[in-house]
């Protein structure tokens, strides 16, 4: 089976890429493969705010996020994005804090890297 790392770069607002990632991190895991780590980077670091609040008939983000790392898969918040953007690093709830070095060095160890943009 495959190991998989995968980056989101696109904000909460943008419905179809977050569904889409959401989507191929379910079928990857549904399927045997491994997810060694999503990364949350450029706009995306926006998914870990604690301001994030949709309206209820929009796409469950928060929840979403909580199957996911509930399953095990490690959900990464690139911190120097997510400090150029005034986000809370202490306070990220599923996310953890995480430098682009160490991002690279689980795609380099990944048999796959998908960006989701």
């Amino acid at each position: 089976m495959a190991q998989f790392v995968l980056s989101l770069h696109t904000a909460p607002t943008d419905h179809d890429t977050t569904q889409r990632l959401i989507k191929f991190a379910e079928a990857c895991i549904a399927g045997g493969h491994t997810i060694s780590a999503i990364f949350l980077y450029q706009a995306g670091i926006f998914h870990a705010s604690n301001h994030l609040d949709l309206a209820s008939d929009e796409l469950p983000i928060k929840q979403l996020w909580q199957k996911l790392s509930a399953k095990e898969v490690p959900l990464l918040l690139c911190v120097t994005a997510a400090e150029k953007r005034g986000l809370d690093t202490q306070n990220t709830g599923v996310f953890t804090v995480a430098g682009l070095a160490e991002f690279a060095m689980l795609a380099s160890e990944a048999d796959k890297w998908v960006q989701f943009k």
